[in-house]
């Protein structure tokens, strides 16, 4: 149905109490929807249309969307499948609604991080790498004499493929005489074998090779280089009867050595000590496996060929080129020149079919904007947002035919120009006989969709009501609404001039030369300082690589090059460095000469990483203002009388806490035929603590009642406690109101917890010279929500600090003093920057495709 039919014949519709037909009429009616803070909701909601749902962060829109319609959903699915293998499923919760009718299948398409392992690809996670290898296999050009290959052979994650050195990895660990030996200028007796362990172990060592005959006192390098590569490669171990140097009443002993690189093995495979692990680690260097040059294949699978490479140079290009090698061949079908032979050739009908077929998915994905992307690339690299267009690039070609697609915030992480065939992209699943459920922030998409459903109007309890649910220009009646302003920007409430500020001049600069890393080649950069920076351009143009990986480890290396490792996550709490360590291989990094870091004295990275992994984790621990609480409950009179510190009132330690779940609140019940859930630990009903722990109040509230508390209930209670309400009110100042203090980390979404690590920042005294990086930090908030980030950068800048943001939020960008734009596409067709300037320079810019969007947002 078209849009215009569509918001013509349900205009004039509320939401019908009694239908005739649920299953016919064309709604997929919710009835008591009570799932987190929603507020027995009533909804009714086309199908075969685009449905955008919206509200601010935390109003209640997913939980309506994917908490309740979807879940609903796959809980009718499960209901069919056989008890026994509902076993093997992972099952999800059951939701809190009355009824839902008229509900179809349903596909969920979620923002997820990509998975950590390392053998997961771009080509696994589509599927392209099967048609590949059995491209290969069937069709690929052999040697002279060889035998043809099973597909399994030319997977480095299967037996019959993986390299026998790097088992697939593709990665070696090595070590070499330069990580063994750093000063050559030394004597063995004087510690030029660094690896070797100290004290006694390393003196046995070095007497042992005085017995063999070795000088240990002339400067390493002077040594003849078979006695050195012996000494550190051997793989022998003599031994020989030694006596101590200089201890002539010490007896003489058998004594066995090790050369340096057997000693580093042993220890890495052998000990149980972290400290003694990460030593030997510094003696290893990590690269591409010397046997299959970083393919993780065997040397058989290499030398099969298709159009003159090798399918790990297939699997390395970009997709757009891997499109235009395969045409010539899928090409043959349409000139009906494919040969009919069965046997292995390019040329044949085999060949001819699956380049065809994967032509025609690759296509779909560089619709999307994902051309720079290949096959090989790891999915720990890629954003939410690209593995998102990845599953639903899978999903089109699926061929599903009424089933209900719920998608979260598709057009998270593209830039204005890459949202365009997204758009296209949901209009095809709509046209192949489907809904499409989107969970969305930005106003472009919205305008777009076929009908709105606006949940709030603010969140957390001040949220969780249907504000309307209706065509989209139909919005802009309700008053109520805080999506209205920003979907209709003619209204005069809505702020788009930033209150007047204005741009700040650069402090200094910080110059980095001859940058290199991926797509980024000989790139000069300029980053102005103690101003509001925002680097901006097209998917996979490099602005990640250049702000959260070759900035963060230039400036993190120089300003604590004792610790600092790229690789690394945040550290201790109250450090001063925090790493985005992506846990995948990252390509060497080479700069040139760098100027300007005299005048930063602190880096802050702040990422969407989770503030913890477990439950146990939650705002109130991770910000500091718990501890501020535990000890105010520890003041109290009822405390010191029973004797009880601080720590009684933690739920991480024993002594305070409910043993029988251990200070979670819950426990997990395992049903046979049925999912796992948990449910409240029936020692505490849910309150973490044992019966003397919560029999002690303040202000007439045990600890477990303050935990419960929203940010904004809690800043009233807590207003006499100065630690505490400090970092309430920076919560609330980033609109993390809504959140309860004790709300597990695992139940905040990225955007949450990028902003409560800024809060956490915030509260901290302010001293000036600190170097912020950002990666996209509006997504997953609503325009209401990034105009409070907005606030606490500026607040940032303004106290002497340096922000750089990496962002494709077009009114952000705006607001920035200086704004670097990179392109001009993706992948090897990126990495320069095309414009650098104020937002009104770039915005003139005749080769920026950031250009004309930053102009319309400037122009009004």
């Amino acid at each position: 149905m078209r849009n215009e039919q569509l918001a013509s014949n349900l205009s004039g519709l509320t939401m019908p109490s009694a239908p005739t037909d649920t299953t016919t009429d064309g709604f997929v009616r919710v009835r008591g929807a009570r799932e987190n803070n929603l507020r027995n909701v009533d909804v009714d909601v086309p199908r075969d249309a685009i449905v955008a749902f919206t509200g601010v962060s935390g109003s209640g829109k997913s939980s309506l969307a994917f908490g309740t319609i979807y879940a609903e959903a796959q809980r009718r699915y499960f209901e069919s499948v056989a008890p026994y293998a509902r076993r093997l499923i992972q099952q999800g919760h059951n939701p809190k609604v009355e009824q839902i009718t008229g509900l179809p299948p349903a596909v969920a398409l979620q923002q997820r991080r990509g998975t950590p392992s390392s053998r997961s690809s771009v080509g696994t996670v589509t599927t392209l790498s099967n048609s590949v290898r059995m491209l290969f296999s069937r069709a690929g050009s052999y040697p002279d004499g060889a035998g043809q290959l099973d597909s399994d052979a030319f997977s480095p994650n299967t037996a019959a493929g993986a390299c026998p050195v790097c088992h697939g990895l593709g990665v070696a660990h090595t070590v070499s005489e330069a990580t063994l030996v750093p000063d050559t200028s030394l004597s063995i007796r004087d510690g030029a074998i660094a690896a070797w362990p100290g004290a006694w172990q390393g003196k046995n060592l070095r007497d042992i090779l005085t017995h063999l005959g070795y000088d240990v006192d002339v400067p390493w390098r002077k040594l003849a280089k078979k006695d050195r590569d012996w000494i550190l490669f051997t793989e022998e171990q003599p031994v020989v009867e030694v006596t101590p140097e200089r201890d002539r009443v010490a007896k003489p002993y058998k004594g066995r050595f090790w050369s340096a690189k057997s000693y580093v093995l042993h220890t890495l495979a052998d000990t149980k000590s972290a400290t003694m692990r990460e030593r030997v680690l510094r003696f290893m260097e990590t690269g591409p496996c010397p046997r299959c040059g970083g393919s993780g294949l065997t040397p058989e699978a290499l030398a099969v060929t298709f159009a003159g490479r090798t399918i790990a140079e297939l699997n390395a290009v970009p997709l757009s080129d891997l499109a235009e090698i395969i045409r010539p061949t899928a090409g043959l079908a349409e000139a009906g020149t494919a040969t009919r032979k069965q046997s292995s050739g390019e040329d044949n009908e085999v060949a001819v079919a699956i380049t065809r077929d994967l032509l025609q998915r690759i296509t779909v994905l560089l619709d999307l904007g994902l051309g720079y992307l290949a096959l090989g690339r790891a999915t720990p690299t890629l954003s939410p947002g690209e593995m998102q267009r990845l599953r639903i690039a899978t999903q089109l070609r699926s061929g599903l035919f009424g089933v209900i697609y719920v998608l979260d915030e598709p057009s998270a992480g593209l830039h204005p120009a890459d949202a365009e065939p997204l758009l296209a992209v949901l209009d095809e699943l709509k046209s192949a006989g489907n809904s499409v459920f989107v969970v969305e922030h930005n106003m472009d998409v919205v305008r777009r969709a076929d009908w709105l459903v606006d949940v709030g109007p603010r969140a957390g309890e001040g949220g969780g009501d249907v504000l309307y649910s209706g065509p989209v220009a139909g919005l802009a009646g309700v008053n109520a609404s805080l999506t209205r302003p920003f979907l209709f920007p003619d209204d005069t409430d809505i702020n788009n001039d930033d209150g007047g500020r204005s741009r700040r001049d650069p402090a200094g600069w910080l110059e980095l030369r001859n940058i290199n890393r991926h797509n980024l080649r000989t790139l000069d950069a300029d980053f102005p300082l103690g101003v509001l920076t925002a680097v901006t351009g097209v998917s996979g143009s490099g602005k990640s690589t250049l702000v959260s990986q070759v900035l963060a480890e230039v400036v993190g290396s120089r300003l604590h090059p004792e610790t600092w490792e790229a690789e690394t996550s945040a550290p201790a709490e109250g450090g001063d460095a925090v790493s985005a360590g992506s846990g995948a291989p990252r390509e060497p990094l080479t700069v040139g000469p760098v100027s300007g870091l005299d005048r930063v004295d602190r880096l802050v990275q702040v990422d969407q990483k989770p503030i913890g992994r477990t439950p146990r984790s939650n705002l109130a621990t991770y910000t500091g203002l718990f501890d501020a609480v535990r000890k105010e409950f520890a003041a109290t009179d009822q405390a010191r009388a029973r004797g009880f510190g601080a720590g009684r009132f933690s739920f991480n330690v024993a002594g305070g806490r409910c043993e029988t779940c251990q200070g979670e609140g819950f426990v997990a019940v395992e049903l046979l035929f049925l999912p796992g859930s948990y449910g409240p630990c029936p020692e505490c009903k849910g309150a973490r603590y044992n019966p003397e722990t919560l029999a002690v109040t303040y202000r007439g509230k045990n600890v477990a009642e303050v935990l419960g508390m929203t940010v904004d209930a809690a800043a009233d209670f807590l207003d006499q406690v100065p630690a505490a309400a400090r970092s309430l009110r920076t919560l609330r100042e980033v609109g993390l109101g809504y959140l309860r203090l004790g709300q597990p980390a695992t139940e905040l979404s990225g955007g949450e917890a990028q902003r409560i690590k800024l809060a956490t920042e915030l509260q901290r005294a302010q001293r000036g010279h600190s170097l912020y990086l950002l990666d996209e930090p509006t997504t997953g908030l609503h325009p209401a929500d990034v105009e409070l980030l907005m606030a606490q950068l500026q607040r940032l800048v303004d106290a002497g600090n340096t922000v750089i943001v990496v962002e494709h939020e077009m009114d952000v960008v705006a607001a920035a003093d200086w704004v670097i734009d990179l392109g001009p596409a993706g992948g090897d067709a990126g990495g320069q920057i095309i414009a650098a300037g104020t937002p009104a320079a770039v915005a003139r810019s005749t080769t920026s495709r950031t250009a004309p969007y930053l102009a319309s947002v400037l122009n009004g």
